[in-house]
């Protein structure tokens, strides 16, 4: 069971895990195990909210493919359990960025005294310049 929020999990049906064997440079552990794992996750059949469900769907990540399914694949670790933890975390993390909501930014301009030191800093800095001309 993968806990989301204090609402929200996800029973172990849900998810499909298969482990595979990992990509990449070789050694004897890599061709022989199959320490990767490549984590399944159905969009439109799970058991999340509505709201959960849509901000998921909307979401452009190429995890996610056109029928709703997200697959990620983990394979940073050297054992099965950190794999399929790594992948699980991924998923929660995915799943928690697509239903948070952004604060709404307020429009605001700097003050008159801002704007007045500004316009100072920038005739200060010109005459600076201006000073750094030859002597006659």
């Amino acid at each position: 069971m993968l806990k989301i929020s204090n609402a929200v999990t996800l029973a172990d049906w849900e998810i499909e895990i298969n482990p595979i064997r990992a990509q990449g440079a070789g050694g004897q552990n890599v061709n022989k195990v199959s320490s990767a794992i490549h984590l399944r996750f159905d969009i439109r059949r799970s058991s999340l909210p509505a709201f959960y469900k849509e901000r998921l769907l909307a979401l452009s990540d190429q995890r996610i493919s056109k029928d709703g399914v997200i697959v990620i694949k983990a394979q940073s670790y050297r054992t099965q359990d950190q794999n399929r933890d790594d992948a699980l975390a991924r998923l929660r993390d995915l799943i928690l960025a697509a239903v948070k909501v952004d604060k709404a930014r307020r429009p605001t301009k700097p003050s008159r005294a801002a704007r007045q030191r500004r316009m100072d800093s920038k005739s200060h800095r010109g005459k600076t310049k201006s000073l750094r001309g030859r002597v006659l």
